[in-house]
């Protein structure tokens, strides 16, 4: 079998630039749930490497938990990652590349506090709500056409039930000619 010989020479730069950047699919529940991963732990260069991923629809998450190369037990969640978040944060060090530079704070990162008060905010707004329109925006935001911050404070008046009594404003109006004595003389 022939071996490889390398040349030393490095390749040139790739052959065709992107001219503009990659749009996701509007409508993907995969793309809005990779999007919602959270970037933390990692070094600068790593956080910039997944976040290309994720740009690009080349982020892969993890379905089943990976061996930490620290502790060697089953507690990887995240994509890419090497070490455990225990293990990484206990040595200082990146849980991608293993190097001890200054750890960037996460991206998208929601502690249960955050979770818990968003919940709590979007129960009060619904509560204030009319059953009809409580549910109709429970769909919306099941479907993922609406955000829960996007649900509006709820009013005392409704604006699809708003409506003008046409017969009280008549009244002033003569009918017949009557009400209208002068014009009678």
């Amino acid at each position: 079998m022939p071996e490889k010989v390398s040349t030393g020479a490095k390749k040139g730069a790739q052959k065709y630039q992107n001219a503009f950047a990659y749009t996701h699919n509007r409508g993907s529940k995969t793309t809005k749930k990779i999007l919602a991963l959270p970037v933390d732990g990692l070094c600068k260069r790593c956080t910039d490497q997944i976040l290309w991923r994720k740009q690009y629809r080349k982020y892969k998450p993890l379905t089943a938990a990976k061996k930490c190369v620290g502790c060697a037990q089953k507690r990887v969640n995240k994509a890419y990652h090497v070490l455990c978040d225990a293990c990484a944060s206990e040595r200082g060090v990146c849980a991608k590349c293993l190097e001890a530079h200054e750890i960037v704070e996460g991206i998208n990162v929601r502690t249960a506090q955050d979770a818990l008060r968003e919940e709590q905010e979007l129960e009060r707004k619904l509560s204030g709500m009319r059953e009809r329109q409580r549910r109709s925006y429970l769909r919306k935001l099941a479907r993922g056409e609406m955000q829960p911050e996007d649900v509006p404070e709820a009013d005392a008046s409704d604006d699809d039930f708003a409506f003008t009594d046409s017969e009280d404003e008549g009244e002033d109006d003569s009918e017949d000619g009557e009400g209208n004595d002068d014009e009678k003389n």
